[in-house]
């Protein structure tokens, strides 16, 4: 399986979900009746419309039926799909320090078409070395086993890779000039994180903005968010909160375009990448 056929059965689960969700409105079905249907709860409801959760063909049945889909070509293809969402992602095997909230993300990251990303704290994930993946673990989780820091940071350049593939999404990153400046591991680490940040910036795919702090206060005061773009038409774009125990998914067409403004704003005052990138090798000289 490829990293994109797992990815994407993350965007099949959440389509379907959509769509479960639009079938039962347009009956006029509430979420309670629909999970006494399947023998299951409201909030059981709640979670395969979000497409949080995995589908059982019987319950997609039950519930298609509970709906009036009785021709059959729709309901082939909304089983299909169910069984397609269920895919296991090449994630799977790094369950044991990948929290179940997060899972969903990595399958969208791997998914979407477009990233854009505001970080403050420090270098984002998909741009770390993994010298600074090492460091922001170890920092955050001071008390984990070499292993589990082994394993975590595995996966964060395991997710990497999607930069470069033949599928790879356009990727827009700002990140505030206090994420350069705050050290993480040794002089060298630093260095080579700097290194890094420049090299990679000169790929095609790859636009990197630093908001400096000569610009003073600025459009990001709401903190780090990462916004999402598919390349299926019919599933929105999503912007994801991350929390120290769990993360929020917006997807309301009016939120989204708030963060949307914010990320606009904040493309717009930051320097642009040649004058990033000059910063970048500022930066890299005094380190």
């Amino acid at each position: 399986m490829t990293a994109g056929e797992s990815s994407g059965s993350v965007v099949r689960r959440i389509l379907l979900g959509s769509q479960l969700r639009r079938l039962r409105e347009s009956r006029g079905i509430t979420r309670e009746a629909a999970g006494y249907s399947i023998r299951a709860s409201e909030s059981k409801i709640s979670r395969m419309e979000l497409g949080r959760v995995s589908f059982k063909a019987r319950d997609v049945e039950d519930l298609l039926t509970l709906y009036g889909v009785t021709e059959e070509a729709e309901r082939s293809s909304l089983l299909s799909l169910a069984k397609e969402a269920n895919l296991a992602g090449w994630w799977h095997s790094y369950g044991d320090v990948l929290p179940s909230w997060f899972q969903t993300y990595v399958g969208l990251e791997g998914a979407a078409s477009v990233i854009r990303i505001y970080e403050v704290q420090f270098v984002h994930g998909l741009l770390q070395t993994e010298g600074y993946a090492h460091a922001v673990v170890r920092r955050g989780m001071p008390g984990a086993s070499r292993a589990e820091i082994d394993k975590r940071v595995a996966l964060r350049l395991e997710r990497q890779k999607v930069l470069v593939s033949e599928r790879a999404p356009q990727f827009h990153a700002v990140l505030d000039e206090a994420a350069l400046r705050r050290p993480y591991g040794d002089r060298e680490v630093m260095r080579g994180q700097l290194e890094h940040l420049i090299e990679i910036s000169e790929r095609p795919n790859v636009t990197l903005q630093v908001m400096p702090f000569s610009f003073g206060g600025h459009a990001g005061e709401s903190g780090a968010f990462t916004m999402l773009r598919f390349p299926e038409s019919d599933l929105s774009d999503i912007v994801y909160l991350e929390q120290l125990t769990g993360a929020l998914y917006l997807d309301k067409g009016e939120e989204v375009a708030q963060y949307e403004q914010v990320m606009e704003k904040l493309q717009a005052d930051s320097s642009d990448p040649q004058r990033t990138r000059d910063l970048l090798r500022g930066l890299l000289q005094l380190t």
